[in-house]
């Protein structure tokens, strides 16, 4: 438990302290180990569906169940964190979702997968908002910003890194090999974060009420503007997830039949969203969320059509322009539900990342009915729907919500 209480305000953590550069790094690991091991599955959806006999669809359930568990759980996980302590719970996540990942590899049908998946998703909410919560109580104001910065880096990096590790270690090992490793690195960050993030000395204990945060939840859900900011957020990573879980399988199918190593090399076109992340708020601030948000969307839309012919060259292009649009339009997304209230904004930016979480673990699921049906041509034409639909939601919020 940590030591609850209030200290002066001067005792907060400054930029270019020992302390913040501590932080730093004990961020940096808890972004990287979440999203490591929430996509750590992604890759490995073709091998699922051969080890356990499993449709395209049912193996997409090992990366749906843990974000839409996450979602829900992501409710609580900062109430919580007000009993038990921001550190404590955060460092429980990390420990409770390394394991979870580690038993996976050991796994021996199918059920088991998915409810360790599923645990692992509610294992992970312990960490993305109560690490904001953190840095908000124990950082001086002009020190956030670069710490979030760091945060978020580190998600990116993780995403990265820890779809890239399973693939490769799964091509010339297994997909257990890789799943093991990847839990290992999990506890290595723990052990990391545990060392170097200070403890909280303005964090104070309080008795979370479910009755005012249900309360709060329906006020904001009232809002017309954060209404279709959920619907958006739904369908962003809806289309988002459906490209990438199934782009896999056609990689590794005729014309391309490329090896699941080479495959797993799509992920690293994902540094093209932290830069679209930095570079959309910028144009954010000079001409307002509604225009950046659907040009985001336009590019997004642009790049799937672009990845329709059966060129690598082609796709290549396609989802690094894709991948730049989501990243895009999910930075002003995730930044206007706060911005749309005038108090519960955390609640606000709560309720936003439940609808996106869920948005992507129901249609990244229904996609392989499509990929079963029709192949690619079936999975990018409900990508695609998905795509436009958001296009036409943010047109509405732009057009009702003030600048």
């Amino acid at each position: 438990m940590e030591r609850a209480g209030k200290v002066d305000a001067s005792a907060r953590i400054a930029a270019g302290t020992p302390e913040f550069r501590r932080t730093n790094i004990a961020i940096f690991f808890c972004g990287f180990s979440i999203f490591a091991i929430l996509y750590c599955t992604q890759p490995v959806l073709p091998l699922f569906s051969e080890t356990f006999g499993v449709s395209a669809a049912e193996s997409s359930l090992a990366l749906s169940l843990t974000t839409a568990t996450m979602a829900f759980a992501i409710l609580f996980a900062s109430s919580l964190s007000e009993v038990v302590g921001r550190k404590s719970m955060m460092l429980g996540a990390l420990l409770a979702s390394s394991a979870l990942t580690f038993v996976l590899a050991f796994a021996q049908d199918w059920s088991q997968v998915l409810w360790l998946r599923a645990l692992a998703g509610v294992a992970l909410s312990g960490m993305p908002a109560v690490a904001l919560a953190y840095l908000a109580e124990e950082m001086e104001p002009k020190a956030v910003a670069s710490a979030v910065g760091i945060y978020i880096g580190g998600g990116a990096f993780g995403g990265m890194s820890g779809r890239l590790i399973t693939a490769a270690l799964a091509d010339y090992g297994s997909w257990r090999l890789a799943i093991a490793v990847l839990a290992l690195t999990g506890f290595a960050s723990a052990f990391v974060f545990w060392r170097a993030l200070p403890a909280s000395r303005h964090f104070e204990a309080r008795t979370p009420s479910l009755g005012k945060l249900a309360s709060s939840m329906l006020a904001c859900a009232r809002n017309p503007g954060i209404a279709l900011l959920l619907v958006l957020g739904f369908l962003l990573l809806g289309g988002f997830m459906t490209v990438y879980n199934y782009l896999g399988f056609r990689l590794q199918a005729e014309p391309f039949l490329l090896t699941q190593a080479l495959a797993g090399l799509i992920f690293i076109v994902y540094p093209a969203g932290s830069i679209a992340s930095a570079f959309t708020g910028g144009q954010a601030a000079r001409y307002g969320r509604g225009p950046v948000l659907v040009a985001s969307l336009c590019l997004m839309t642009f790049g799937l059509v672009l990845m329709t012919p059966d060129y690598l060259a082609s796709i290549a292009a396609g989802l690094v322009i894709l991948t730049f649009g989501f990243f895009g339009a999910h930075a002003i997304a995730s930044g206007w539900a706060a911005a749309l209230v005038d108090k519960d904004k955390a609640q606000a930016s709560s309720l936003y990342l439940l609808f996106y979480y869920v948005g992507g673990g129901a249609a990244g699921t229904a996609g392989g009915v499509f990929w079963a049906n029709a192949a690619w041509p079936g999975v990018a034409l409900f990508a695609g729907a998905m795509m436009v639909s958001t296009i036409i939601v943010a047109l509405l919020l732009w057009r009702i919500a003030p600048r």
